[in-house]
């Protein structure tokens, strides 16, 4: 977050490749990471999301709110 907020970084890419369990204190981070990136005008992304994060993510009907890659070059290359 202080990375956000403090450096104003254009984008930020998150990798969750090696996610095997979000609860609902890992989505709010996420969702806390977003609306910061948004406050500043900075890009937030996910990748390398693990089956069990897809689901979480689209179970809260979240998946649709975050841009969401396969693997980091995509990511990187949007």
């Amino acid at each position: 977050m202080s990375e956000i907020r403090e450096n104003r970084t254009p984008r930020v890419v998150v990798n969750l490749s090696q996610v095997r369990y979000i609860d609902s204190s890992g989505v709010a981070s996420l969702v806390e990471g977003l609306k910061a990136s948004r406050d500043l005008g900075s890009r937030f992304g996910l990748f390398g999301l693990s089956t069990a994060a897809r689901e979480t993510l689209q179970l809260s009907r979240l998946i649709k709110v975050f841009e969401v890659y396969d693997n980091e070059d995509q990511a990187m290359a949007s």
